[in-house]
């Protein structure tokens, strides 16, 4: 059973939150499985973190990944698959590229049996790329998703996710492969995107958002941060954004405090959210 959500009694008209709540399998330094033990009963869904595929053993096991169905199971979980980072397919190798199609192809087939909701993927690109290469860089990634999306139960299932350049960019390969989208909130704000465009422009192809603070103060602003560092402009448009919608919002963070402070913000929106004592 889900742990009880604490109500704060001095906002009464707070609206009920639309979406899923989820957080990351790295709140306390540590694997996966005791992440999801300690935290899983908070929350709808976690996203397993699957940064590494390298070095050997790196994945968890397929023993793993059974508890972690028998525990989705006794907490009325959810999961979402955050693929390896550590491989592209969008590397200028066409034999980088193939390795990384049958790396990911492996992690999907793994993380099967929990039936998540998605599985986001990077596709990188270069900073400070030119027209030119620009083009290159479109040309490799649909080389890279050629070798995977057709090797896929159901390429929706992938959901490529918003990085520092313009989410424009992924427009034509979510539409032309089927896929879909996991914006990154906070890297819009970060890299100066416009949120709501993204929202209106994918629809209904976002089964995921992630969401963290951004801290300005500084030269360059750092991401994956605590909700309350997001200035308050950029905290309203995004919660107005979430208030209809239905898919995964995912806080994006790697550490309690940061969690907590989240969790606190977003409930002076909305209703049901919980409060972890941990």
């Amino acid at each position: 059973m889900k742990e009880k959500m604490l109500p704060l009694p001095d906002q009464p008209d707070r609206p009920d939150r639309p979406f899923r709540l989820a957080t990351t399998s790295f709140i306390y330094p540590d694997h996966i499985l005791p992440n999801v033990r300690k935290i899983g009963s908070f929350f709808d869904e976690i996203e397993l973190l699957v940064f590494e595929s390298q070095p050997k053993g790196v994945l968890p096991s397929r023993a793993d990944v059974r508890e972690l169905g028998q525990l989705a199971q006794a907490l009325g979980l959810s999961y979402n698959i955050h693929l390896p980072t550590d491989i592209s397919l969008t590397d200028p190798s066409g034999t980088q590229r193939a390795k990384a199609a049958d790396t990911l192809l492996a992690v999907v087939e793994l993380f099967a049996p929990l039936s998540p909701t998605t599985f986001t993927l990077h596709l990188p690109m270069d900073r400070g790329t030119a027209t030119r290469e620009d083009f290159l860089w479109d040309k490799r990634a649909r080389k890279g998703l050629e070798l995977l999306v057709p090797r896929l139960p159901d390429p929706g299932l992938v959901s490529l996710e918003t990085l520092w350049y313009d989410p424009d960019y992924l427009y034509r390969l979510v539409k032309d492969y089927g896929l879909s989208l996991c914006i990154d909130a906070g890297h819009h704000f970060k890299y100066g995107h416009d949120l709501r465009t993204t929202f209106e422009r994918f629809k209904d192809k976002i089964p995921l958002v992630h969401l963290h603070g951004v801290d300005f103060s500084g030269p360059i602003p750092k991401g994956h941060t605590r909700l309350d560092r997001l200035p308050h402009e950029l905290f309203m448009l995004t919660t107005q954004l979430l208030s209809t919608y239905e898919g995964t919002v995912s806080l994006e963070v790697f550490n309690l405090e940061n969690l907590n402070r989240s969790l606190e913000k977003l409930s002076k929106v909305f209703s049901n959210i919980p409060n972890l004592e941990l």
